[in-house]
Parts: structure tokens; sequence; C-alpha cells
């Protein structure tokens, strides 16, 4: 344990994937993320001090809001890519008992940024750092598991469901959040050959060490829906005209499809 966290990733894992958090690290920290101020934390998702993501968070607020008012049930909540914390910090707010996950540790875009909560929570919440599909929790000890912008840097998309459903009660929920979603499968990828080069370009790194999901389609949802015998619900939040227009702007301009992002839930079978 480190400054509060509790470092559970395998050995073999944590070998596999040091190239990734390296990678992934430098580009967060070439893209200004976090921040040294302890203002920043305490004022997400609904400002970004900074301003230099200013539309990303404003998706996430209402991402949040809209899994807090319309979809939580239950109060243990399991922060899947919980990043600097600041859902699970949010949830503590408003009376859940989260705990967070993330293969970051570091203190201004891991969990180790989540130090700054301190001030405002009685207790701050339980910080593992672990793979989705490794999860070091016992059966059935959550009501919710919600991933929470991170489903698409999955290496295997079934299996971190099926380890996220093994941590929850039966008739608890799943939730995928901040995923791009495409119409078409061709769409998806060329976005990640785009990212590729725009990341060899910009921070010197592909971001390919691992060969994550990437995105999702109504085809990779069936596949994984099958082979779990879940049934998933999609949720459409409201994230503004801008948002909205993207893909019919996108065809006037004759560019690719751009990514869409809903919210998709599922329940743990019994």
């Amino acid at each position: 344990m480190d400054d509060g966290i509790t470092h559970a990733l395998l050995p073999e894992s944590a070998t596999r994937l040091a190239r990734f958090i390296a990678d992934y690290e430098r580009i967060r920290t070439s893209e200004g993320r976090g921040s040294e101020s302890e203002a920043f934390y305490l004022a997400l998702p609904y400002r970004d001090t900074t301003a230099r993501d200013r539309d990303q968070w404003r998706m996430r607020a209402r991402s949040y809001d809209y899994i807090v008012r319309r979809l939580l049930a239950g109060s243990r909540v399991l922060d899947l890519g919980a990043g600097n914390g600041w859902m699970s910090y949010r949830l503590a707010l408003a009376g859940y008992q989260p705990v967070a996950v993330d293969l970051l540790t570091n203190d201004r875009d891991g969990l180790g940024a989540a130090r700054h909560y301190r001030t405002r929570l009685r207790t701050l919440f339980p910080r593992f750092q672990a793979e989705m599909r490794h999860l070091p929790f016992a059966d059935a000890q959550f009501d919710a598991a919600v991933f929470n912008a991170s489903f698409h840097y999955a290496e295997d998309g079934e299996a971190c469901l099926r380890e996220a459903l093994r941590c929850v009660k039966i008739g608890g929920m799943l939730i995928i959040a901040d995923t791009p979603w495409y119409a078409r499968d061709e769409s998806g990828r060329q976005m990640l050959a785009e990212r590729r080069e725009f990341f060899l370009r910009r921070h010197g790194v592909a971001a390919d060490a691992i060969a994550s999901l990437g995105y999702l389609t109504d085809e990779r949802l069936r596949h994984m829906a099958d082979a779990l015998s879940i049934r998933w619900e999609v949720h459409r939040p409201w994230y503004g005209p801008r948002w909205a227009l993207r893909p019919l702007i996108a065809k006037l301009r004759g560019r690719r499809e751009p990514s869409r992002f809903r919210l998709y839930v599922a329940r743990k079978p019994g």
C-alpha cells in the first residue's frame, strides 16, 4: 500500500502493461492533464478550471448526472477506470460507497490525485491499482460497476465484463459510460489509425502497446451480450446541440462518421 493505494496488479500484468502505462502517462502529461491546484479536482466534472478540456468535462458531467439520477441503485459502486477519482469523490459526497480502480497511481492524473478530496470527505474512498479483468474483490460485493470512460481501453471486453459481473450482486448493474460508439466498424478503425498518427506526431509515441478495444459497435455489444447472457439497455443523455449535430456536419463535409456517446446498462442475471 502506497499513500493509501492498494497495489493489486498481478506481477505478470505489471510487466505486460508497463509500456502502456508509461506511454499513457507521457501523453497525458504532454496534454497538460491534471493541475497543481486542489480547486481543479474539487470542481470536477462540472467545471474545468484549466479550461483545457472544457467540452470533455461538460460531457462527463452530463453522463454522471444521468447515471446518478436515473440509473444507480444500491450504495456500493465499483468505479472502473477511476483516473484521478473524480467520480468516486462525487459518489461519496452523494452518500454512496465507491471503490476506485485504475492502472495509474500518479499524483496528477492517477489515483494519487485523490489526496485532494481528503479535505471534503470524512473518509477517503478505497483505491486499488488493478487490471479490469483481474479485480481483487470477492464475488457479489457491489451493487453496480461503472466503466468510467475506460471500457475502450480493455484488451478483452468480454473478459472485463465477466469479471465485473462476478463482483456485482445478482440483479446488480454494469454501466459502460463515455466510450465511443460507431455505426460502422470501418469508422472506428479509421479513428484508431488517425489517433495513432496524431500521437506519433504530437507526442512521439503511438500508444499501441496493447491491442485495446478502442470503440464499440452494435455488433460488438451483441456479441458480448450473447456470450454473457445479458441484455443491454441503451440510454442517450443529452450532450447538447453541438454533439447532436456532429454526424450531420461530418456528412455534409465529406468526413468519416464521428464517434457518438451513449450509456449501456446490463443487469447480472440470477
